[in-house]
């Protein structure tokens, strides 16, 4: 196996192998490293650019039952280039998965066999997060180079959300990056579309932390707009999951209403002005609130009815006298909120 530092300073040297296999629970970073060997190919002119799509082929794992159609692949001349790509996509027979064993087994005699001309990549997707790279596959390492690539964490995520923003022409202070990186997810599709936010809403100007502070609002907030998806999708069983959730973190019960009902209040206003014609941008000076919060709120207005709105947030307000007035349930009279605001 080798890692990933390796695995690019080799792509840049163009030492570029016949048969490469990556694991990662982050696909688009698995894509993002694929895509240097496709560059690097068209850059040395070895693959036409023109007629890429005629040289590379790809094969989903998860519908492969077997690897011949792989091989024919691989075995066929590249058009008009003196290379080709052929991927296998979330390849699950490299995981624990015995029920493609064959095709496995059929995978691993070929790889001795692949021609100078084809680049075989394959790659397999983690579903857990305690999932490691099979042994079976290991034992392969000779034969093929194998790339494990880890979450990025610390100093290499600050390093490559830099070069995120820098590619934008954005710079972020050293205090503000580690902010930000703070409220990252382990996935690099999120992070871009968090990078490219947060240009569009620093547009013109420097990044602060008070701008980072908007982009994240605290954690049961967001809770609540899950919460509010549910049950504008009228899925009792998750929405109900969801609030049991946050009862877990140890959110309080008037507090989970109080957002509830705030929610409610929020979509009703931009329901509103959105029926006067007025754009995000206007609604979000009215409110007060960032253009992507009220993007989120415009779509989850359209879930709703204004009738079932007023009706929400009336009930909100029934559901708070019974709490205040009554030695109830809470739990139960919450889930009963959610249930009846479903039904509406």
């Amino acid at each position: 196996m080798i890692d990933l530092r390796t695995y690019r300073e080799e792509i840049k040297k163009n030492d570029i192998k016949n048969c490469y296999i990556f694991y990662s629970s982050d696909e688009d970073m698995i894509k993002e490293n694929i895509r240097l060997i496709e560059n690097k190919l068209i850059k040395e002119k070895l693959i036409n650019k023109d007629f890429i799509d005629l040289n590379f082929a790809k094969f989903d794992g998860n519908n492969l039952e077997e690897f011949d159609e792989v091989i024919n692949a691989c075995e066929t001349l590249p058009f008009m280039s003196d290379k080709k790509i052929v991927l296998v996509y979330r390849a699950n027979f490299l995981g624990k998965n015995k029920k493609n064993e064959g095709v496995y087994l059929n995978f691993k005699n070929y790889i001795e066999n692949i021609p100078e001309s084809t680049i075989l990549i394959l790659y397999y997707v983690f579903k857990e997060k305690r999932e490691r790279v099979e042994n079976k596959v290991l034992k392969l390492s000779k034969k093929c180079d194998i790339i494990e690539i880890k979450d990025l964490k610390g100093r290499d995520l600050e390093k490559k959300v830099k070069e995120l923003f820098e590619e934008k022409n954005k710079k972020i202070g050293v205090v503000e990056l580690k902010l930000f990186c703070s409220n990252l997810p382990n996935n690099m599709g999120i992070i871009e579309k968090e990078v490219e936010k947060l240009c569009c809403y620093t547009l013109g100007r420097e990044i602060t932390k008070q701008d980072i502070g908007d982009m994240f609002p605290p954690k049961e907030e967001e809770d609540i707009f899950v919460l509010v998806d549910k049950i504008g999708d009228k899925r009792v069983k998750e929405a109900i999951d969801r609030f049991n959730e946050l009862l877990h973190i140890g959110e309080n019960v008037f507090n989970i209403l109080y957002m509830i009902e705030r929610q409610f209040n929020l979509i009703y206003q931009v329901s509103q002005y959105v029926k006067e014609g007025k754009t995000i941008e206007q609604i979000s000076r009215i409110i007060r609130l960032p253009n992507f919060i009220c993007t989120k709120l415009v779509g989850q207005s359209k879930k709703f009815t204004e009738t079932q709105i007023k009706n929400a947030i009336n009930k909100c307000l029934e559901t708070e006298k019974i709490l205040k007035s009554t030695s109830t349930n809470k739990k139960v009279e919450m889930e009963m909120l959610i249930i009846q605001t479903i039904a509406m």
